[in-house]
C-alpha cells in the first residue's frame, strides 16, 4: 500500500525516518495475505458502522475484501496510477455506488471530522513522512467509539520485508538485517519496522486506546515454488497468528477512538 510520493522520500524536519524511505508496493490480486488480513480484522477488530475508510489503499485489492462488510467503503491514496487501477476493478465488479477511490496529496485528508465509522490501514505507516501526524489525522476523521485496524512490519521477522539500499549488494533481502539497531537499520532500509510495544505506544500517543494486538504469521507469498510454500504453510507457518515474533512479517493492532 502506498501513501508516500516521490517528493516525500526524505524530509529534514524528520531526521529519524529512514534515509531511503520509499513508496509502498500494493499486494497483488490473489496474494494470500489479502485473505488473511481480512479474516483477522473480521475476527479481532469488531469494525462496524456504515462508512469504512482504507487509508493507503493502493490498487484497492485489499479494500475490496471489505466491500461486503460495509454499505460504503472509501479507499484513499496519493498514487494516481494505483487509484486508476482501483477504479477499473470497481467498475468491473459493478460496485461504484458503494466503493469510492479518493486521491489526496498527503497531510490533511479531504474528509470531515468524525465522518468514518471504521478505518483500516495495511503496511502503510512505515512509509509516511510523519507517523504521529498521520495517526492523528486518522483519529480526526474517525468517529468517537469507532475502531481502527492496521498492520505494520514486524522488526523480528527474519528478512527485511521492504528491502534495503545496501552498497555493493544487489540482493536486498538480507537475513536478520531488520534486527539491527534502528540507527543502523534506518540508514539503508526502504521502510521502517516496529517492535510491538513501540507501535502500541505510538498509537496511544495519537489519542487511541489499543484494544488488541497480534503477530501476523508470514504468508510466504514471495515464495514462487508452490510445493515448498504449501508445505511451510501447513507446518512451520501454520495459522493466521503466532506467539513467536520471528514467524511474523507484521503486527496487527486494533485501536479505538474514545467516545
Amino acid at each position: 500500500m502506498s501513501v508516500c510520493g516521490p517528493d516525500q522520500l526524505q524530509h529534514p524536519e524528520h531526521p529519524e525516518q529512514p534515509e531511503h524511505l520509499a513508496s509502498g508496493k500494493p499486494a497483488g490480486a490473489g496474494d494470500f495475505i489479502l485473505e488473511r488480513r481480512h479474516r483477522l480484522v473480521k475476527q479481532r477488530a469488531g469494525l462496524s458502522g456504515e462508512n469504512l475508510l482504507d487509508f493507503g489503499c493502493g490498487n484497492g485489492e485489499q479494500t475490496l475484501f471489505f466491500a461486503a462488510d460495509f454499505p460504503f467503503v472509501t479507499g484513499i491514496d496519493i498514487t494516481r496510477s494505483s487509484l486508476e487501477a482501483f477504479q477499473q476493478e470497481i467498475d468491473r465488479r459493478g460496485v461504484a455506488q458503494r466503493v469510492s477511490p479518493l486521491h489526496y496529496e498527503g497531510g490533511k485528508m479531504p474528509l470531515a471530522d468524525s465522518s468514518m465509522d471504521a478505518v483500516t490501514s495495511f503496511e502503510v505507516l512505515e512509509h509516511v513522512p510523519d507517523e504521529l501526524a498521520t495517526l492523528r489525522e486518522i483519529h480526526r476523521v474517525l468517529r468517537p467509539g469507532g475502531r481502527f485496524a492496521l498492520t505494520v512490519p514486524n522488526r523480528w521477522w527474519i528478512f527485511e520485508t521492504h528491502g534495503t539500499s545496501l552498497p555493493l549488494l544487489p540482493w536486498n533481502r538480507v537475513p536478520f538485517f531488520s534486527w539491527l539497531p534502528r540507527s543502523l537499520h534506518d540508514r539503508w532500509a526502504r521502510a521502517r519496522n516496529y517492535r510491538r510495544r513501540q507501535i502500541i505506544s505510538l498509537i496511544q500517543d495519537a489519542g487511541f486506546q489499543v484494544q488488541d494486538s497480534a503477530y501476523v504469521m508470514a504468508p510466504l507469498d514471495v515464495l514462487k515454488w508452490q510445493a515448498l510454500r504449501n508445505f511451510l504453510r501447513g507446518t512451520f507457518f501454520r495459522g493466521d497468528t503466532t506467539i513467536f515474533p520471528w514467524q511474523a512479517t507484521a503486527i496487527l493492532i486494533v485501536a479505538e477512538k474514545p467516545a
